[in-house]
């Protein structure tokens, strides 16, 4: 087998990583900046992540182990992981509940404000926006709150909801998403609003039509038979209605006490939102360069022309009917068809779920005109301080131009020229790759940031783009920045 120059330099770097489970090693020796380029997505020479005899299957075990000692090893084991992912938090974030003056949700949560991520090693935003890439990877200055996210156990992955949401869930329909190997891991003030409030296209005379409630299959009739035509409402039905999934399923191979009828769409996308569930991605092998995944909200899908953070489907059509066949099962269609899965009828029930799907529209944003720029007879001098550098220095509006803050295309931040691999909790800081621009429109609502949730509130993602892109931003730049986005 021949390998490129640049995959002979990074072996050793990758070999090296994959030797410990924790973070941080001391530096290796230096690297020319081009083996952390384009080359380096590509996938690394280790006899654990390479492709080829020596690499694991991607298929899971068909013959699941015996249930009851496999819940009793893996309860066991719960506390101890989620211990270590809660350090894990610990250290690369301020996780205090600090609310941004003045700023709320539709329905009133407080949006948390200022910066979260810490720095380590003695340094200063200030101090690493004035390095170098290579020298921010050199001397390991990255802040630890930028790299990757993992999942709470890595190695097993899977499907993890808020409990707020698993309670309400359990009361109206008696099904119980609680795992009893894991649970969902960021705070509740870093997450979305519950329930989220729900604005129609169609209505946008009605305002918040979710009157306040949580949609499942026991109320989403009585909340919506005044508002849809019967095959939106036929829509919303499938959305609400629970399948087999992973971990939610009839078999002995799952990760409930009891056998589940599985998640409905809105389990992750509540109220067509979403509450931050987290999941990883089916599409990607080994099991350590797979991204964890925040779900994103459904606000905006009738402007959007890409599905999935690094898919490229291109309808809501095709991201619909790869979530029940494919995602649901970690891209695995052998255990797919053992569990039960879901095989929707295209033109009788993924076009109806797709419509209502595009009825779903954001929030309204007062201070904004109809081409999505701020009203300066509504704005104050810092939003329209803010949005000015939004379009100008600060370089967002390149890939989030107005009036939905998304150019409908795919980003490669090349974030990885920042750091060294490494193992961190069983995810391997690779590249990333290219990542799909999500529109920016009532952004304030959906945190956290970034595709895997790494970033916890907006003055996070300045200062993560100030320094990938190299923006020298200044302080009050950043914060009149922040201060533009929360009227989105």
């Amino acid at each position: 087998m021949r390998f490129s120059p640049a995959f002979m330099l990074i072996g050793p770097l990758v070999a090296a990583a994959c030797s410990t489970s924790t973070a941080t090693p001391g530096p290796p020796a230096s690297v020319p900046d081009e083996a952390y380029g384009p080359a380096a997505a590509a996938p690394p020479v280790t006899a654990l992540l390479q492709p080829g005899p020596l690499a694991p299957s991607p298929y899971a075990p068909v013959n699941e182990p015996d249930f009851k000692a496999t819940m009793a090893k893996m309860s066991a084991a719960k506390a101890g992981i989620m211990e270590g992912q809660v350090a894990l938090l610990q250290e690369r974030y301020d996780l205090s509940d600090k609310p941004q003056a003045g700023v709320t949700m539709t329905r009133g949560k407080a949006v948390q404000g200022g910066v979260r991520v810490r720095t380590h090693g003695g340094m200063t935003w200030d101090k690493l926006a004035k390095m170098s890439p290579a020298e921010i990877r050199d001397k390991a200055l990255f802040p630890r709150g930028f790299l990757p996210l993992p999942h709470p156990n890595h190695a097993e992955g899977g499907m993890l909801f808020p409990r707020f949401h698993i309670d309400e869930e359990l009361k109206q329909t008696k099904r119980d998403l609680t795992r009893f190997d894991l649970d969902f891991d960021l705070p509740d003030p870093f997450l979305p609003e519950f329930p989220p409030a729900i604005f129609l296209t169609t209505r946008p005379d009605l305002g918040d039509v979710s009157q306040g409630q949580l949609v499942t299959h026991q109320n989403f009739y009585t909340l919506f038979k005044g508002i849809l035509n019967p095959k939106q409402i036929d829509g919303l039905r499938l959305l609400v209605m629970p399948t087999p999934q992973q971990q939610f399923n009839l078999t002995d191979d799952r990760r409930s006490v009891e056998p589940s009828l599985g998640v409905s769409c809105f389990s992750c996308h509540a109220n067509g939102h979403t509450n931050a569930a987290t999941h990883l991605v089916g599409d990607i092998r080994p099991q350590e360069l797979r991204h964890r995944i925040d779900t994103p909200s459904l606000r905006g899908v009738n402007v959007q022309r890409l599905f999935g953070s690094q898919r490229a489907l291109r309808s809501v059509e095709d991201f619909t009917e790869f979530e029940q066949r494919a995602a649901y099962f970690d891209g695995d269609p052998v255990i797919a068809q053992k569990k039960g899965v879901n095989i929707l009828e295209r033109g009788s029930e993924v076009h109806a779920m797709a419509e209502f799907q595009e009825l779903l529209d954001f929030p309204p944003a007062p201070k904004l005109d109809v081409m999505g720029r701020l009203d300066p007879s509504k704005a104050s001098a810092e939003e329209l301080r803010g949005e000015k550098v939004f379009f100008g220095k600060g370089r967002c509006g390149q890939c989030h131009p107005g009036p939905y803050y998304t150019d409908n295309t795919m980003h490669n931040l090349r974030a990885e020229r920042f750091y060294k691999p490494e193992n961190i909790r069983g995810r391997f800081t690779m590249a990333d790759g290219p990542i799909k621009t999500f529109p920016l429109r009532g952004i304030k609502e959906s945190p956290p940031y970034l595709h895997d949730g790494r970033l916890l509130t907006l003055a996070d993602t300045v200062e993560f783009f100030n320094l990938v892109l190299n923006l020298r931003l200044a302080e009050q730049e950043k914060g009149d920045l922040v201060a533009f986005m929360m009227t989105l």
